[in-house]
């Protein structure tokens, strides 16, 4: 038995969905479940196809991995359908019944009213509203979505009794949750390692490991706090510039910040630390395929990121696509 938790250490955006479909990959994961929403965009480079999905879990890659979502979810019905028949899934996804639904008139509310905070206008804040005033529509109740729905919880936890592999894969970050986060610019709901359990069904005691993924700089979507804030034009000369997946907005950038590090590590009891886009830093990074290979200043930061917050960095992204790994976990351990 086996279960991962996935999790953002900063502010969304960090390569979730790369480390999710490598784990998929590379530790043959039985099932991946997903929580969250729609608000949330985890990128997968596989093969030529740069994949943007906002419901299907990233490890759809492994052909072998059942794809779940989880009762905490609140899905689109039409993003949904179209990123099944995206990725091939039909067959191999199930929705839990407890899943609420996105409508057309929460989508409504939010552009309407999410301004204040700088919400991506998805409906994800209003339907979150809806399923806590329970008067939410779940997607028992959408005759099309039946074939899909299924209890997650209790196959994942039938997975896990087999002895089985399960990666449960947390969205957004968790400084956007909505107990720990920058209050009250942040997402509804709770984003940490705990709150991923909760959505899913998996009790505490069932998991082994928590990654907590990092990105090696800072970016936020939207308003709020973002201590060390560069200007457009120095995050353009670094080569941090970026566009967010769910509303084509530019990114706010800083450098690493090691004090909200050590506080997502114990918020969310990191057993583990994935650090992504390491070659945006060093860019002779991309050619390494071993640690030993990558450049001094490279090494040393790694090495700084482990000092300074307690957990070993077992995973380095050094490139956009699944494979840009360096695995380190057989040598530390």
């Amino acid at each position: 038995m086996t279960c991962t938790v996935l999790v953002g250490g900063f502010f969304g955006d960090e390569g979730k969905g790369k480390i999710a479909s490598y784990l998929a990959i590379k530790d043959d994961m039985d099932a991946n479940v997903r929580t969250g929403s729609v608000n949330a965009g985890h990128t997968v480079v596989w093969g030529d196809i740069t994949y943007k999905l906002r419901m299907i879990p990233s490890g759809f890659v492994n052909p072998k991995t059942k794809l779940y979502l989880a009762a905490g979810c609140n899905v689109n019905p039409s993003i949904f359908l179209e990123e099944v028949k995206l990725t091939k899934v039909e067959g191999r996804i199930w929705i839990d019944r407890q899943a609420s639904v996105i409508e057309p008139i929460h989508i409504e509310r939010d552009r309407s009213e999410g301004g204040r905070i700088g919400t991506t206008g998805q409906g994800v804040g209003p339907a979150q509203e809806d399923r806590v005033k329970r008067i939410a529509k779940l997607v028992s109740e959408i005759d099309y979505l039946k074939p899909y729905l299924d209890d997650v919880a209790l196959r994942v936890n039938e997975i896990l009794d087999r002895g089985g592999k399960v990666l449960l894969e947390g969205t957004q970050g968790t400084y956007l949750s909505l107990i720990h986060g920058t209050y009250p610019y942040v997402t509804s709901r709770d984003t940490t390692a705990s709150a991923i359990c909760s959505e899913v069904g998996i009790g505490p005691k069932r998991v082994d490991d928590v990654i907590v993924v990092f990105k090696s700089y800072v970016t936020r979507v939207g308003k709020g706090p973002l201590k060390g804030e560069l200007s457009e034009e120095e995050v353009r000369r670094r080569g941090w510039m970026e566009i967010a997946t769910v509303t084509g907005r530019i990114r706010r950038a800083a450098p690493f910040d090691f004090e909200l590090a050590r506080r997502a590590a114990i918020l969310n009891s990191a057993t583990q630390i994935a650090i992504t886009k390491l070659d945006s830093l060093y860019p002779e990074a991309a050619y390494a395929r071993k640690f030993e290979d990558l450049p001094t200043e490279a090494r040393m930061f790694i090495e700084h990121v482990e000092n300074e917050v307690k957990v070993p960095v077992t995973l380095i992204g050094i490139g956009p696509k699944v494979e840009d790994i360096i695995d380190r976990r057989r040598e530390i351990l």
